[in-house]
């Protein structure tokens, strides 16, 4: 079964609007939604914005719905000059910028205790659209502060929950898919442009959806 872990409605119904559903209810205070789209069937996990509701709503997912599967879509913001507005972008690759034990262990910033390196794997194949390194950080800030160092990771989108549905991809060993449309560009206009562009990259994600879930069967 194909989990989807979205963070907000908006970005839900991005596909939502293409389903059939057949089923609608509450778990573990999360809103889940059970139906058809494209030739697949689904379980979409509402999760809520950030880290933590990530990472708890694919573990939902996972050890009580089943899904051997994950798709994770929805905003980031722009970071390397390939990340323009509205473009939508495969992920390969994830690390949680914000995750630091570098002054107990000396291991780099992003590198999570149990792991050797700060990134985290996605599932990989041929794609029409172009790949990206996703940082996941739990925090939306027009302060550019953080440039240098997401660029010195090769970090080209910035988001609020990949990397954690990543992390719980690595340890229960369920592949996870993702896809971004780009709303913002990280810097001083961030927040500025994301009310600004916001249903734009929407629309992107709503054109392309097809052949998102389309790259699901490789």
């Amino acid at each position: 079964m194909l989990g989807i872990i979205i963070a907000m409605q908006n970005e839900a119904d991005t596909l939502l609007r293409f389903a059939q559903i057949q089923k609608e209810y509450t778990l573990c205070g999360k809103k889940i939604s059970e139906g058809r789209a494209f030739g697949h069937d689904f379980t979409l996990v509402l999760a809520g914005v950030g880290k933590t509701n990530a990472a708890a709503a694919a573990m939902l997912a996972v050890c009580k719905l089943g899904a051997d599967k994950l798709l994770n879509f929805g905003l980031a913001g722009g970071i390397s000059p390939q990340a323009k507005i509205a473009d939508i972008f495969r992920v390969t690759r994830a690390v949680q910028y914000d995750f630091d034990l570098s002054e107990v262990n000396g291991t780099p910033k992003g590198t999570l205790n149990e792991y050797a390196s700060p990134y985290l794997p996605l599932a990989d194949g041929q794609s029409a659209f172009a790949k990206a390194t996703l940082a996941t950080g739990d925090k939306l800030t027009g302060s550019p502060a953080d440039i240098p160092y997401l660029l010195s990771l090769g970090a080209d989108l910035r988001d609020m929950e990949g990397g954690a549905i990543a992390h719980v991809s690595r340890f229960t060993g369920v592949p996870l898919y993702a896809f971004k449309a780009v709303s913002n560009r990280t810097g001083e206009n961030s927040v500025s442009e994301y009310r600004e562009f916001t249903e734009r990259a929407l629309g992107a994600l709503a054109d392309n959806m097809q052949r998102i879930i389309k790259e699901i069967d490789g």
